[in-house]
């Protein structure tokens, strides 16, 4: 068997968000629990992220900061940059943990290191082109059986991991239900907030407003302090606190659900 120790993992980040996220930043937050769960593990762990993410492995990078924090850095270009970067290292890992999206599998065919990628979400149909061309190229994680494109084929499928320890369980909880997610159709806010209000609960919104007019039209006029709260997005300490001191979560979605 081999030594976990003796293996170098080049795990590569999104770099929309820090890895792990101040607060928002999906993709960002289960990287960072595999990388920290693996480096726990002996694992030699070198993680390629924005510079100012953190990890208890090896930090590598050439981005300074997340795109979504700095109107400066462009997407497309860095994005480019940030592959690159850990594509031309290819040859001092053993194994390359692609999370960052389909933009790394143009490499595949460029170097000797095997390429895994964990496909985040459903593939749309306009993504699916590149999956396809190279799904015989590097091995496709799905993060669950429902997340699955029949088009593909999948090594496997490995629900992300939860640290459960990191959440402190709340035998009190306050008298508010919580949303926590995306302010965005999609996610039911509008929904959460009838819910709360038929129920004759407080309810406390946290997330990023991703859709401004949905959130204008939907939201903001039942944001009075009092029956309805919005905290803007939460993360770290405030998350967690926000999680466990909360009567219920309301997840009303409005999609198929990928158990992401």
């Amino acid at each position: 068997m081999t030594n976990p120790a003796q293996i170098r993992v080049a795990m590569l980040a999104p770099i929309a968000w820090r890895t792990p996220p101040h607060h928002y930043g999906p993709w960002e937050l289960s990287t960072s629990v595999l990388t920290e769960a693996l480096v726990a593990r002996g694992v030699d762990v070198t993680l390629f992220a924005t510079l100012d993410s953190a990890t208890s492995g090896t930090l590598a990078g050439v981005v300074p900061r997340p795109y979504n924090d700095d109107p400066a850095i462009d997407a497309k270009v860095w994005e480019m940059r940030h592959v690159a970067h850990v594509m031309e290292r290819a040859d001092q890992f053993d194994i390359i943990h692609n999370q960052a999206d389909f933009v790394p599998l143009a490499f595949s065919r460029m170097i000797r290191t095997p390429i895994i990628t964990t496909v985040h979400g459903m593939p749309s149909e306009r993504i699916l082109p590149m999956l396809s061309e190279y799904q015989h190229d590097v091995d496709y994680v799905a993060i669950s059986e429902t997340d699955r494109s029949p088009e593909l084929r999948y090594a496997a499928t490995i629900p992300h991991g939860i640290d459960v320890g990191a959440f402190p369980f709340g035998a009190h909880p306050k008298r508010e239900l919580l949303f926590f997610g995306r302010i965005h159709p999609d996610k039911g806010t509008a929904v959460a907030i009838r819910v709360a209000k038929a129920a004759g609960i407080p309810l406390r919104i946290a997330g990023i407003v991703q859709d401004q007019r949905y959130f204008e039209e939907e939201v903001r006029p039942h944001i009075d302090g009092v029956t309805v709260r919005y905290d803007g997005p939460l993360g770290g300490k405030d998350r967690l606190e926000a999680l466990g001191s909360a009567m219920a979560l309301l997840h009303l979605i409005d999609f198929e659900e990928p158990f992401g």
